[in-house]
């Protein structure tokens, strides 16, 4: 078990059931999955493409899914079955390593950073947010990178309002903005 699991059933849980005053155990919101995602533009060629899947898999660790163009739209320079991102759904113990080593190592060696925006719940409970560029994180050797790349993370919860989900996200570390631990 990671240590933010640990930290979450040890510490959070209880402390998050007293708070919001639940009865029961179940009821107690909790952190279902991590979606990460890059997209890029369909002009990038097949080895661009690897290097992109590879710093995926290296900060998720496990392979990420290629995603493919829909449709066809002219503007945008783009044929349907042409990869436009990658994609990766973390859950249980990556899911938990993925969440330490952000808030740990990654958020803090962002550029200017003041907190995440708090901006970014979705009204039932799930969390979405962007980052600029990959090397962020530790596992990603910068000297290696031939693009800078950004990502979106969505972190979804069983809560059922957005601020339950804020409560529990602070709880485990998030540094959301205008939020004081």
């Amino acid at each position: 078990m990671s240590g933010l699991q640990t930290k979450y059933r040890q510490e959070i849980a209880p402390a998050l059931k007293e708070a919001l005053k639940m009865s029961n155990a179940m009821q107690v919101p909790r952190v279902l999955k991590v979606a990460i995602n890059m997209g890029f533009n369909s002009q990038v060629d097949k080895e661009m493409i690897k290097n992109i899947v590879g710093d995926m898999a290296k900060l998720s660790g496990q392979k990420p899914v290629l995603t493919k163009a829909r449709k066809s739209i002219s503007n945008f320079k783009v044929r349907e079955g042409v990869p436009v991102g990658v994609k990766v759904t973390l859950r249980g113990k990556r899911m938990y390593d993925f969440l330490e080593r952000l808030i740990a190592a990654a958020l803090p060696r962002v550029r200017d950073f003041r907190g995440l925006p708090a901006r970014g719940f979705d009204g039932r409970g799930s969390y979405t947010f962007g980052l600029q560029e990959q090397t962020v994180f530790p596992e990603i050797n910068p000297d290696t990178v031939k693009r800078v790349q950004g990502m979106d993370v969505s972190i979804v919860t069983s809560a059922a309002t957005d601020a339950v989900a804020r409560e529990l996200l602070v709880r485990l570390g998030l540094p959301l903005a205008g939020t004081r631990k």
